[in-house]
């Protein structure tokens, strides 16, 4: 049996090969302070080096030069030795005497810049896989399997901890300090792997039969903590991929105390609907992920003053996404109520300052085309697995939709479908939305009846004194039987559009011509649960 532990196992060496050197010189000198010897390579050991802090080149260990312009150099027996030596294993102990292998107790290694690398314009092809990293994961995960015995540090935020364990317990580190470490490590290198493999993907000619590849990894880095989630007990946290644009790249918050994980989900809503009305000024308001007011108009404010005439009541505590900068009469009738949140691509001075008087409102400018680049996949948990798809970016099927009535609709009539067909894929099922060619007029959203879906948004019509008469009617799957057209036909619309689908679409075809109606079946549905 050894006479030591892990935790009573004093560092003794240390082998330090940095990309980011973020605080390296003060660490590698408060190691040196501790007695510990330091191993290096190339300009790591250059930079320590310089700064008076004395460093054992590893070629000076390995016997071996750096070849193949670095490519070459930790790779081998007198340095994964030290590093995959188990020392309480009297064989191993025997090899390393033989093969004069002396151990390496604390590795310091974090990994070439990928990431950085492809972000950078003007880097060619061959400067992005000249630095995906080979020897430095390799240590990492060298070291990491081997962590009882052979300390992993990869990220300069670690640098503080270490050295105070260090200091305490005589340059020992606790075996529990040692697995976080490697925990950490480990997640360092799937994350390098994962971007390279993302970054590959389109270069790829590899084809996925079924949508997906049969096995998928995902890198996710944290960009901005929360407070919690979608309840005060929930932990939250807003995450991106690598290599697309985030959501700090999408949006910028210029007002307002931080946004919640509920602010960010309904921003999102509200900014992917008022996108497809891009060509137009358009307002959209949104409330708990469901549109309450979607308008289009000459000007931000005569779109808004449409939008918020569908539902006085909802939008108050809202989300309300604009298409053009907000100047100062857009502003006025934006802050006739209190709205949480306030998006737009930018706002004039003068409008700016009127609305960051209400202290608890946010404001945030948005990016439109790195909107349209940064649609991901959706994912959802569930219990067991997740379920992952592609998002819903296709508005209609045009090869398949068709006039089924007697009656076709009038231009007029078209628009309005139109408009409220686009409104429609962004109400959560079931959902029944009533419009003219620039307005919502009524929504019903997320019943478990479709014609109670119809019902309601025209009971909501008539509370607020909005006549449906000639409207145009919006479903966002079949009608399963006519009795939900029939609602909408009686609240007053003259047109329909729906998917169609049904095996009843005879019947519901049918209503239709005998109370006239023009109806279009556009062969795609948008659920949205």
């Amino acid at each position: 049996m050894a006479e030591f532990t892990p935790s009573t196992y004093r560092i003794k060496r240390a082998l330090i090969s940095v990309s980011d050197k973020s605080g390296i010189r003060e660490f590698a000198q408060a190691l040196h302070e501790q007695g510990i010897e330091i191993l290096s390579t190339g300009g790591t050991a250059t930079m320590l080096t310089s700064a008076g802090i004395p460093v054992i080149n590893v070629s000076d260990v390995t016997g071996f030069p750096e070849i193949m312009d670095g490519r070459v150099k930790t790779l081998h027996p007198s340095i994964h030795g030290g590093l995959l030596a188990v020392l309480d294993n009297p064989e191993h102990r025997a090899t390393m005497q033989q093969h004069g292998i002396q151990s390496i107790d604390l590795v310091v290694v974090n990994l070439y810049p990928f990431e950085y690398t492809v972000e950078q314009e003007d880097s060619t092809f061959e400067d992005i896989i000249e630095n995906i990293d080979i020897g430095g994961p390799a240590m990492v995960r060298a070291s990491a399997k081997n962590y009882r015995w052979t300390a992993i540090v990869t990220s300069p935020n670690q640098y503080e901890g270490i050295l105070e364990e260090l200091k305490e317990n005589d340059n020992c580190l606790a075996e529990q300090t040692r697995l976080n470490l490697a925990h950490q490590a480990f997640q360092h290198t799937a994350q390098y792997d994962t971007v390279i493999a993302q970054f590959l993907a389109p270069q790829s000619t590899l084809k996925v039969e079924e949508g997906f590849a049969s096995q998928m990894t995902i890198a996710l880095r944290k960009t901005q903590p929360l407070r919690y989630g979608e309840n005060p007990h929930q932990q939250a946290g807003l995450f991106a991929e690598p290599l697309k644009p985030s959501f700090s790249g999408i949006y910028t918050q210029l007002h307002g105390k931080e946004l919640s994980y509920n602010n960010i989900v309904d921003i999102d809503a509200a900014v992917r609907l008022a996108a497809e009305f891009l060509v137009h000024p358009a307002i959209t308001i949104i409330k708990h992920t469901n549109p309450c007011g979607v308008a289009i108009g000459d000007t931000l404010a005569q779109a808004y003053r449409k939008a918020f005439a569908a539902d006085t009541r909802s939008p108050f505590g809202g989300i309300i996404a604009c298409t053009r900068p907000v100047d100062m009469e857009s502003a006025k009738v934006l802050d006739e109520i209190f709205t949480e949140v306030i998006i737009a691509p930018s706002f004039q001075e003068d409008a700016f300052e009127l609305l960051q008087h209400k202290k608890n409102r946010r404001l945030l400018s948005v990016n439109y085309d790195a909107l349209a680049s940064a649609m991901n996949i959706q994912i959802k948990s569930i219990a067991g697995g997740y379920l992952l798809q592609s998002p819903d970016l296709e508005l209609l099927d045009e090869s398949a939709m068709k006039v089924v009535t007697h009656r076709v609709p009038t231009p007029e009539e078209h628009a309005a479908m139109m408009f409220a067909w686009k409104t429609a894929k962004y109400v959560k099922s079931n959902a029944i939305v009533y419009a003219t060619n620039d307005r919502v007029l009524a929504i019903g959203a997320g019943q478990m009846s479709r014609v109670d879906s119809a019902t309601i948004a025209a009971e909501k019509a008539k509370l607020a004194g909005i006549d449906l008469r000639g409207s145009a009617v919006a479903s966002d799957a079949f009608f399963p039987f006519a009795d939900g057209l029939l609602e909408a036909i009686q609240a007053g619309a003259t047109c329909v559009i729906q998917p169609g689908g049904s095996i009843r679409d005879e019947e519901v075809i049918q209503a239709a011509n005998e109370h006239n109606i023009a109806m279009i079946l556009t062969g795609m549905r948008h659920f949205a649960h």
